[in-house]
């Protein structure tokens, strides 16, 4: 299989395409347009691959995808090139405007393109598979699950550019019979994540003796999926998934912020017992919440697992030790992006 994979450099993406090169007979071009988030050293491990191929290029440069799609002739397209983090979507939503919704129809209009000069086997076995996100649901009471039926209720700049982009996508099947898949996964995590995100942020932040700061009382819950979970469920819907259809991906790992915080503490309690920053849960620091910040989020996964068979391999305590020891142990990768354009400070007040 010939596989274009958009936002490869990412987090999910660079995970989906060394997981790819290590599991399957697949060739990969990865399109990336390094954006603050894309970063290719969380691809060394795979950049002299035969199998693997890098070009830089933008989603909404029409031309340059042009010329992608014909000189590389994928079977499918896998689409996680995204602008992912609701805080920064509250301070500029224009960029998430621009990516996930104009880029995901440019994207759309350039494998539409592709897909009808295909022969008729070929065209029978192409995929479009689009990767989003469960905000596009809003958020749930103490009860419930997100279910791939649930009624879209984005709450935030973000998860609404999501969800315009997963109506894309359905209507480009519907209307151009286009072959789709979609999936809507619930929050990841693991090694190579950008350290806005809460997990990172807080292992570096307790790392270094910085205040750990939890949103509002720390009651917002999330399902968390270990990344290379997701890279496996991802696989199994491109290839095994029926045509048109949407599958929710959840790791079945509810936990309150809160509490994902101070166990990460009593973790690095364990692993660093020199530091001084011990008892590292001392450096929790409340802070005013977000704009908007769903309560819950929770995903039923049934359905991937009843049709294609798939189940999370890593539960919460497994998956949150081994992110953890990776981000001790990894410290030239981390160091690299935080001296970057991203140094750890509060994002997303609202404030411009």
């Amino acid at each position: 299989m010939k596989l274009i994979v958009t936002g490869g450099a990412g987090f999910i993406g660079s995970a989906v395409i060394r997981y790819l090169l290590a599991e399957t007979d697949t060739y990969v071009l990865n399109l990336d347009k390094l954006t603050y988030a894309g970063n290719l050293d969380s691809l060394q491990s795979v950049e002299n691959n035969p199998h693997y191929q890098f070009v830089q290029a933008d989603i909404c440069d029409a031309a340059a995808l042009r010329q992608i799609f014909s000189e590389f002739q994928p079977d499918a397209v896998m689409h996680l090139a995204a602008e992912s983090h609701v805080d920064r979507s509250i301070d500029g939503p224009a960029e998430f405007i621009n990516t996930n919704i104009v880029g995901t129809y440019i994207l759309l209009e350039a494998a539409r393109n592709h897909w009808q000069t295909l022969t008729d086997d070929k065209k029978a076995n192409f995929r479009f598979h689009h990767i989003s996100t469960d905000e596009v649901y809003g958020s749930l009471s103490e009860d419930g699950l997100f279910v791939e039926t649930t009624a879209y209720q984005p709450n935030s700049p973000y998860s609404a550019s999501k969800a315009s982009s997963d109506h894309l996508v359905r209507a480009w099947h519907h209307t151009f019979k286009l072959p789709v898949v979609t999936t809507n996964c619930s929050n990841n995590y693991g090694p190579y994540q950008f350290p806005e995100k809460l997990i990172p942020l807080i292992i570096l932040n307790a790392v270094a003796g910085k205040p750990l700061p939890v949103y509002g009382k720390g009651e917002n819950v999330r399902d968390w999926l270990y990344v290379d979970d997701h890279a496996r469920a991802l696989w199994q819907v491109l290839t095994k998934g029926q045509v048109g259809e949407t599958y929710n991906i959840g790791g079945h790992n509810e936990q309150k912020n809160l509490d994902v915080v101070e166990t990460i503490c009593l973790i690095l309690d364990e692993l660093l017992p020199n530091s001084s920053h011990r008892p590292h849960k001392n450096l929790i620091h409340f802070v005013t919440d977000r704009p908007g910040h769903d309560l819950r989020y929770a995903i039923d996964a049934t359905k991937i697992q009843r049709e294609l068979g798939w189940t999370p391999q890593e539960t919460f305590a497994t998956g949150l030790r081994k992110t953890v020891q990776w981000y001790l142990e990894n410290q030239a990768w981390w160091q690299r992006v935080r001296d970057g354009s991203y140094r750890g400070e509060r994002l997303g007040l609202g404030k411009l």
